[in-house]
């Protein structure tokens, strides 16, 4: 290796490292955070933890403004598109994204999570790509459940019970 590549790994190498730490203080800070927010019986989820949690919480923010779980849903733009023309209305193929990128992806990874740490959200993951369902309406319908469970967990501040959901 020339004297120039090893310089440019070692600077590399320093730049990881320094992102870790910075990473590692972030995490830090939110661990110190969240407990005082009602996101934290978010962390009761398996496989959910502090930046998880906290990423719902802030994009959701005060879950006292919202009815229910599909006010939050539709906020976040997972919705399906809706077209019309000359009167008539049809259902589209296509999420609006229409809403916060940031409670999308948040609804997004809790889904995720749940998939892989809850056999029911598996199984229902399963089931619908045997019916022939692409990668992302599977991941959105994973995100909407998801949703639900996290809405009612910190609207009524109860930890997360395998048995309920």
């Amino acid at each position: 290796m020339s004297g120039v590549h090893a310089r440019l790994l070692a600077a590399d190498v320093g730049l990881l490292q320094r992102l870790d730490r910075e990473v590692a203080w972030a995490e830090a800070e939110l661990a110190e955070i969240l407990p005082r927010t009602p996101a934290r019986v978010l962390t009761t989820i398996p496989r959910v933890a502090v930046v998880r949690a906290s990423n719902y919480g802030g994009a959701v923010g005060d879950v006292t403004r919202f009815r229910n779980a599909a006010q939050i849903y539709r906020l976040s733009g997972l919705v399906p598109r809706l077209y019309e023309s000359a009167g008539k209305k049809r259902a589209g193929t296509h999420i609006s994204r229409e809403g916060k990128v940031e409670l999308r992806e948040a609804i997004i990874d809790l889904g995720k999570a749940l998939r892989q740490g809850h056999p029911d959200f598996a199984r229902y993951a399963a089931e619908l790509l045997s019916r022939g369902k692409h990668n992302g309406v599977v991941r959105c319908a994973l995100g909407q459940r998801a949703n639900r469970v996290a809405f009612a967990m910190m609207r009524d501040q109860q930890p997360f019970d395998p048995a309920r959901w």
